[in-house]
């Protein structure tokens, strides 16, 4: 069974640093792509960042590029998004999301199979 995890979210003011964690389970990473999408009440989700297999290729969306990064620790089954010198428009819940299974794990940043259950970021102005 595909179980992923979100947790780390808060709040703190712009300009500020928090860092997300995703604990996953059920499936190899080698064979899929590992990311984080955000969702606003009453908006479309916007795929914020994803990871290629172990180590693999990166994408970012446009608006956190430079800010945010993501990382894995395949060991401890674990992907984690560095979010630096947040906004108040980061503000969301954000969910750690698989992709590969229907969709090709290149499409990571637009599409996911599976998606754990979000976190909520808050970023005070």
């Amino acid at each position: 069974e595909v179980q992923l995890q979100a947790s780390g979210g808060g709040l703190v003011q712009a300009g500020g640093s928090l860092r997300l964690s995703c604990a996953y389970s059920g499936f190899s990473f080698e064979d899929y792509a590992i990311g984080w999408f955000r969702q606003v009440p009453g908006k479309e989700r916007e795929g914020v960042s994803c990871m290629l297999s172990r180590g693999g290729t990166t994408r970012y969306g446009y608006s956190v590029k430079g800010r945010f990064t993501i990382s894995s620790d395949y060991v401890r089954n674990m992907v984690y998004l560095q979010m630096n010198d947040l906004k108040p428009e980061d503000t969301a819940v954000y969910y750690c999301a698989m992709t590969g299974q229907n969709h090709p794990p290149i499409q990571c940043l637009n599409e996911y199979d599976y998606r754990g259950q979000g976190t909520l970021v808050t970023v005070s102005s």
